[in-house]
């Protein structure tokens, strides 16, 4: 069945999504909602670990068990990342509404919350994974297996077919099409108003009309991405896994939005840097005859900061949180990626 639908998928091509577009994501899947016509694809069939874009299940199994959404959840020692020991600014002992730890799962991608989701699940954990397994089954997703609620198991794995499946799903719920495309929100934990803000910078980002979002990053995973955007009246869902590093994820994003807004894809071409002190970093130049975006991107140690969106109604920015700097000439941006010597 499965070998059926991604011939049919791959024969529905359109000849322009025939042109080479470059992606720094391992994986790629982009799909017309409209017609289910493949727009970009590669190694669309290939079985990834997908880190946090396994939220997006949890979520649609935790609404599908119809529990009481305001009853208080405290996070306790259970919900804690023994795993990659990952931080988390939901503290042990908080009291949270189940709409709150649904919304701190989604939004901020918090894994104490998604654990959460997970115990507190009509019949425990065992129930909560008997009923992952059985939404997998209905949703056809026969190259997934999902152990856990919070995506940071590597053995959660998937592949960008199956998950264009799972974006399709999650986006006909209106709970978790709202909250995952909300810039921040501000969650009261104990009786204490804390802000916490989406992990996808591109949503709320000027220019960009998103319908469904989910980030996702493990060490295993890469940078992930899922999206439901909309771009010059033409709705598509993409999927992107292991990026190496947030600003390519970004970009590729951007690359996305561009081709099926009809734009030529950026081709990349990359250059050796002039050495500055002890860095010897690549520059990535996109050339592109459209009106190209500018990227800023600083990286340190392995890429672990989430860049910031700024964007313009021409010109998209895309600005990372630490020092960098590019310039635009002859209409072709430069990305620095710079890593300090050790």
């Amino acid at each position: 069945m499965i070998k059926k639908l991604l011939v049919t998928l791959l024969m529905s091509m359109s000849a322009a999504a025939a042109v080479a577009v470059p992606f720094g994501s391992q994986s790629v899947l982009v799909i017309e909602d409209a017609t289910g016509k493949v727009l970009l694809e590669k190694n669309s069939n290939q079985v990834v670990s997908i880190a946090s874009l396994t939220k997006l299940m949890t979520a649609m199994v935790v609404l599908d068990a119809k529990q009481n959404m305001n009853e208080l959840i405290a996070i306790d020692e259970r919900d804690v990342d023994i795993v990659k020991h990952s931080s988390s600014r939901v503290p042990v002992g908080g009291v949270i509404s189940r709409q709150d730890v649904l919304t701190l799962a989604l939004m901020s991608s918090d894994n104490r919350a998604a654990a959460a989701l997970g115990r507190t699940f009509p019949g425990g954990v065992v129930a909560f994974k008997s009923a992952v397994r059985a939404k997998v089954a209905a949703l056809g997703m026969t190259q997934t297996v999902i152990e856990e609620p919070t995506g940071l198991s590597p053995n959660n794995k998937s592949t960008a077919l199956d998950l264009v499946k799972m974006a399709r799903a999650a986006s006909a719920y209106p709970e978790i099409a709202r909250i995952t495309t909300e810039s921040s929100d501000t969650i009261n934990i104990s009786g204490r108003d804390v802000e916490y803000r989406n992990t996808n910078r591109l949503v709320g980002a000027k220019g960009w009309e998103i319908g469904l979002s989910k980030t996702g990053y493990t060490e295993e995973a890469g940078r992930c991405l899922i999206m439901k955007i909309k771009s010059a009246g033409k709705n598509a869902t993409l999927v992107l896994l292991n990026a190496k590093a947030s600003s390519a994820r970004i970009v590729d994003a951007l690359s996305i939005r561009r081709f099926i807004a009809g734009d030529e894809a950026p081709a990349p071409v990359i250059a050796r840097a002039r050495t500055r002190q002890r860095s010897n970093a690549p520059v990535i130049v996109l050339a592109s005859a459209a009106r190209a975006p500018v990227i800023k991107a600083s990286l340190r140690g392995h890429g672990r900061h989430q860049p910031r969106l700024v964007a313009s109604a021409k010109t998209p920015v895309v600005k990372a949180r630490l020092t960098s700097r590019a310039k635009l000439k002859q209409n072709k941006p430069v990305i620095h990626v710079h890593r300090r010597a050790r």
